[in-house]
């Protein structure tokens, strides 16, 4: 079982950044795939990054950077130039897998607003 909690989000003017955290909980962080994926209002919920167990590999979809820190049991999200099309919830995820697909990740985090203004 592995639980997570995002922070970070906030509301930012078009063209700023935020830096999204995700901690989990128990002692397995660093076996797993980490994901960010995002829902907008009315929107189904859509990939925006991954990184496997160890930090080599990374799939994104574009502007933001995905790392992580296994000492700390943390995935972040490094979010620049940000749009306001941008605006959504902001959730992580672990799968077994690399994966941009949200049927690969078993766990979920409840979610972390981002507000883009124009």
């Amino acid at each position: 079982q592995v639980q997570l909690v995002e922070s970070g989000g906030g509301l930012v003017q078009a063209g700023g950044s935020l830096r999204l955290s995700c901690v989990a909980s128990g002692r397995t962080f660093s076996s797993y795939t980490m994901g960010w994926f995002r829902q907008a209002p009315g929107k189904e919920r859509e990939f925006v990054a991954a990184i496997n167990w160890n930090g080599d590999r990374t799939y994104t979809t574009g502007r933001f950077t995905i790392s992580r820190d296994n000492a700390k049991n943390t995935v972040y999200l490094q979010m620049n130039s940000l749009k306001p099309e941008d605006t959504a919830v902001y959730y992580c995820a672990a799968a077994n897998q690399l994966s941009s697909r949200k049927s690969e990740y078993n766990y979920w985090g409840q979610g972390t607003q981002v507000t883009v203004s124009s």
